[in-house]
């Protein structure tokens, strides 16, 4: 039962991921084609997600490897020398960039805090949600938690997370000086005028910084960033489906390789079209947000149950099942009910309303939900812990002793 939980949570974590990345890339290429039209976009969307369903299909793990690694170099050297040109330009002055982005936007209060988030209490409740559901999200996506199978140690898994911090934690903060830059160089109507809408902000800024050859290149960079995203979410879920459910439930740990490739394979195809059906309906979407829900359902079925297994010796099956399932079942709900699908301007269903949970993204609900579902049914269902085990895993998860010596795949 827990398999067939797990491989579902995945599966859905990884399609709302999708989504986004589907969204991203019409956005991006758009842009590039200068393409406005609601059919053409729609084109580019079904063409890209086309292209990266093939290449998950022909590549394998290392080959994605690979390319993470080099659009990580090319993405973080991009973003950093869009920020040498920008203090150049400003000679450090952030007060004056801060004054340049009022006097282009016309308006002071885009420095004002709360502007999104700030006007009503549903809103300030939303902004909480947001933040919960990024800052515990990351910790249970699948495709992050797959990347440490990749490195030979435990030690050598926490250097890498060490790595990833600081460079992520680097960009994110950059990405704030790039946003007030192209508020200060492109004017709102061409931001939102543009194929993608805000979407459009960063390959506009770099045009606007060093001309179209480098707005190529910034596009490149972030087109691969997407077809790495799309590798390591499609392998994963895959994956976690012919693995967990159809070998290990429906086939009782007997299918070959032969048949969990094949079902792995026929995985990719599936999930990949309805990204792509659901990536159209969220063209309108901020890409952010739509990454942010993935978040919510990973730190709402995900994070429950792996924290719980390493540090709560009662810890059983029925509380791992009931903290899966509730999770993913009350963040999907939510998602599904909220402005996010239906009833708004940008939602997926705008011309319907159908909507009645008032805060876009559900995290502040449903991820509470998972963690008491994993208390409750600890404490109804069969004890069938395992102190001895759960203690020799959590010194292996701390210390990193008894760890297995790598596989050459």
């Amino acid at each position: 039962p827990v398999r067939v939980a797990a491989a579902f949570a995945t599966l859905f974590t990884s399609l709302f991921y999708l989504i986004a990345q589907m969204a991203g890339a019409g956005s991006l290429v758009s842009v590039l084609l200068d393409l406005h039209s609601k059919t053409a976009q729609a084109v580019v969307v079904v063409v890209v997600g086309l292209v990266m369903m093939a290449y998950v299909l022909i590549g394998v793990m290392k080959c994605t490897t690979y390319v993470q690694m080099i659009k990580a170099v090319l993405l973080i050297a991009g973003v950093a020398f869009m920020f040498l040109i920008i203090a150049v330009m400003w000679k450090g002055n952030l007060s004056q960039l801060f004054a340049d982005a009022v006097n282009s936007h016309g308006d002071p209060a885009i420095l004002q805090p709360g502007q999104k988030y700030g006007a009503t209490t549903a809103t300030k409740f939303d902004f909480i949600s947001l933040g919960v559901a990024l800052a515990l999200g990351a910790a249970g996506l699948p495709h992050v938690l797959m990347r440490f199978y990749t490195v030979p140690t435990a030690k050598e898994a926490r250097k890498s997370v060490t790595w990833a911090i600081v460079l992520i934690g680097a960009f994110y903060l950059l990405t704030l000086f790039l946003g007030f830059a192209a508020a200060a160089l492109i004017s709102p109507e061409d931001i939102k005028n543009a194929p993608g809408g805000a979407n459009a902000a960063a390959p506009l800024l770099a045009m606007e910084l060093a001309g179209p050859i480098f707005m190529a290149l910034i596009s490149a960079v972030a087109f691969a960033t997407v077809l790495a995203v799309v590798a390591g979410l499609a392998i994963t879920a895959s994956a976690s489906v012919a693995h967990d459910f159809y070998n290990g439930v429906l086939r009782n740990g007997q299918a070959t390789e032969e048949e969990q490739v094949r079902v792995s394979r026929i995985t990719v195809v599936v999930i990949s079209l309805v990204s792509i059906a659901l990536g159209i309906l969220a063209m309108d979407q901020n890409v952010a947000f739509l990454v942010s829900l993935a978040f919510c359902i990973a730190a709402s079925a995900n994070l429950p149950t792996i924290l719980y297994s390493l540090y709560w010796k009662k810890f059983n099956t029925t509380g791992a099942v009931a903290s899966l399932w509730v999770g993913l079942g009350v963040a999907l709900v939510l998602i599904f009910f909220s402005p996010a699908v239906s009833g708004a301007e940008t939602a997926m269903f705008p011309n319907v309303d159908f909507s009645w949970f008032p805060l876009t993204n559900p995290g502040l609900v449903s991820i509470p939900a998972g963690f008491i579902a994993g208390i409750v049914g600890t404490y109804l269902g069969k004890g069938d812990e395992d102190p001895k085990l759960q203690a020799e895993m959590e010194v292996r998860s701390l210390t990193g002793v008894g760890v297995e010596a790598p596989v050459d795949h």
